[in-house]
């Protein structure tokens, strides 16, 4: 499938079709050993989530690069993350 820029949310909305949230998460555990609550605490200690809530002058390419770049997650596995900073467990 070709995700250019211009389709990323297509095309990351059509990939997630095929593998569901959990299956993301359990991937994602399985690749770093880390839960979304690990990678919550590793946030605010990072200084972009205060008190469990994204700080609003934080964008999500900042969090989804360190993602990428600390973890070796792809981008979406590093969305499914952010999501889970942003309240969706589905």
């Amino acid at each position: 499938m070709n995700c250019g820029s211009n389709l990323f949310r297509l095309c990351w909305n059509q990939s997630t079709l095929n593998m569901s949230f959990q299956a993301y998460i359990d991937n994602i555990k399985a690749k770093t050993g880390k839960s979304p609550a690990d990678f919550k605490k590793l946030a605010e200690e990072k200084g972009f989530l205060k008190d469990g809530q994204i700080i609003k002058s934080v964008k999500a390419t900042e969090i989804t690069n360190w993602l990428k770049e600390e973890f070796g997650l792809g981008y979406g596995h590093a969305m499914a993350i952010y999501a889970t900073f942003k309240g969706n467990k589905k």
